[in-house]
């Protein structure tokens, strides 16, 4: 259904499903709804789509469909793949304040990962509030991934080893290092340390 409704000039009555309304309807609302959520205008949206301001407008307004190479230059400038868009519970993410509640937790155990926002499929850093409890660490392997990650201690002290150093970090202390680096972080005190972190792009 999907490479029916992909089809540059193609009607708004073109693409219907089996059941009656059309995809293309959803996909209209849905780009412009996005659109909006990043404030970004239709001719912004051409310019980094590589298309015209009237090609995104018609789209919007469901007169035509755009070839999947299109869509995926017009997805492309939010960061968003074909299939995030198409999925069932695809909607933009507007909410900007996360209250404590709200955070949503990733670890637990003697190391507690609280994550700002829930999924990770529309962002491109993740911000964490990690709370490592005496002994608590993460993991006798050294962690090694793509991105970059920095954090400040909030409170206690943490063992952090990046490549060949090593150093015991306090209040205040920060890092900021390059995740392909092995690394771990390990609470060697007597107190709970906690940190503020972020990370880029997403890692858990």
């Amino acid at each position: 259904m999907m490479a029916k409704m992909l089809t540059e000039g193609a009607g708004p009555h073109d693409a219907k499903s089996e059941d009656g309304p059309t995809v293309q309807i959803q996909m209209g609302e849905n780009l412009r709804r996005l659109r909006q959520v990043y404030g970004m205008s239709q001719r912004e949206l051409a310019r980094l789509a590589g298309m015209t301001n009237g090609a995104i407008s018609m789209i919007e307004q469901n007169r035509v469909s755009p070839s999947v190479a299109s869509l995926k230059k017009i997805l492309a400038a939010f960061g968003l793949s074909l299939a995030e868009f198409f999925s069932n519970d695809f909607k933009p993410d507007t909410r900007a304040f996360y209250r404590a509640a709200d955070m949503t937790r990733i670890a637990d155990g003697p190391l507690v990962l609280r994550q700002v926002g829930a999924g990770l499929n529309h962002r491109k850093l993740q911000v964490l509030h990690e709370t490592y409890a005496p002994g608590g660490d993460t993991g006798p392997t050294m962690l090694s991934h793509e991105g970059e990650e920095s954090g400040v201690v909030v409170r206690g002290n943490i063992e952090v080893t990046v490549g060949g150093q090593c150093q015991v970090l306090g209040p205040g202390d920060g890092y900021y290092f390059n995740s392909r680096l092995p690394h771990r972080f390990r609470n060697t005190g007597t107190e709970v340390c906690e940190i503020v972190s972020a990370c880029t792009p997403a890692t858990f």
